[in-house]
């Protein structure tokens, strides 16, 4: 144990005096996590070095949607949120299943639950409890954050625990079956790859659509940690698709067949247009 500590104490210091060591060792991890989500490449068709394949924004949410389906609200432009693009292919996620019943990891500000509740039946949000997150030292006003959006609205049952230890199969019992799951607590690589497993063993039907955010650092760029957890997760013998989706943030998993296509990091620039009012 000394001998460890020792190591990693010589470890800091030589970061201190070398900041750019840092850059060699997050390109190093960059590469491991790369490596082990493409040994994953021969289950699922199309994952490369690219990232997964590629579902382009418009399939889910084309020009020609009306002004309500392009619409996000509400929307905080804060820290740690989504982006506009990944709430609306939450929105028209949810909106392709007539009474829709949705379930997420990790509530926040409550903007994702908020937004499909526009769309849904019925929305469960899980987070850990103000209790747990007391004894995490985090700050009293963050705990108060949680759900600032969603604690209104009517359709949104806001769940309080640990989603590595919380009764899915209860909830499944009570709440399910759930036509769309969001995935975005802990992005650390084994926090998604146990609420990855813990999701498709508990929630997940034959047609149920599972969302994981923050699966890209920018849109096009895989966070091949969480592609690491993630396909480390998924059984082994799970059917359907595993893509990227264009201009967002978002990994998806659906049931059926999408438009995929190899992505292109050097491809024409989306363009969008949108207009910002202050509620």
């Amino acid at each position: 144990m000394a001998n460890k500590l020792l190591t990693g104490l010589r470890a800091l210091a030589a970061l201190a005096r070398t900041p750019a060591l840092l850059t060699e060792v997050l390109a190093a991890d960059t590469v491991a996590w790369r490596a082990r989500a493409l040994a994953h490449a021969p289950r699922w068709p199309g994952l490369s070095a690219n990232g997964l394949p590629l579902v382009p924004f418009g399939h889910f949410v084309p020009a020609t949607a009306p002004a309500g389906a392009r619409t996000v609200a509400p929307f905080a432009f804060g820290d740690g949120g989504s982006l506009p693009t990944d709430l609306l292919l939450l929105r028209a996620l949810a909106r392709q299943r007539p009474g829709c019943r949705y379930f997420e990891i990790g509530t926040w500000r409550g903007e994702s639950a908020a937004n499909v509740a526009a769309e849904a039946a019925t929305v469960h949000t899980l987070n850990l409890s103000a209790a747990e997150m007391r004894a995490l030292h985090l700050p009293e006003r963050y705990i108060d954050l949680h759900g600032h959006f969603s604690r209104p609205l009517p359709n949104v049952v806001h769940l309080h625990g640990n989603s590595a230890t919380f009764d899915l199969a209860a909830l499944q019992r009570e709440a399910g079956p759930f036509d769309l799951v969001f995935i975005d607590g802990d992005h650390r690589y084994e926090a998604v790859r146990r609420d990855t497993a813990r999701v498709f063993e508990h929630l997940v039907g034959p047609k149920t659509t599972v969302v994981w955010h923050d699966a890209s650092r920018q849109p096009g760029h895989p966070r091949w940690e969480v592609l690491a957890g993630l396909l480390d997760g998924l059984p082994t013998s799970l059917p359907g698709q595993l893509v990227q989706v264009g201009h967002t943030l978002c990994a998806l998993y659906s049931p059926n067949e999408l438009p995929a296509q190899t992505p292109d990091p050097l491809a024409d620039p989306g363009q969008f247009e949108v207009e910002v009012r202050v509620a």
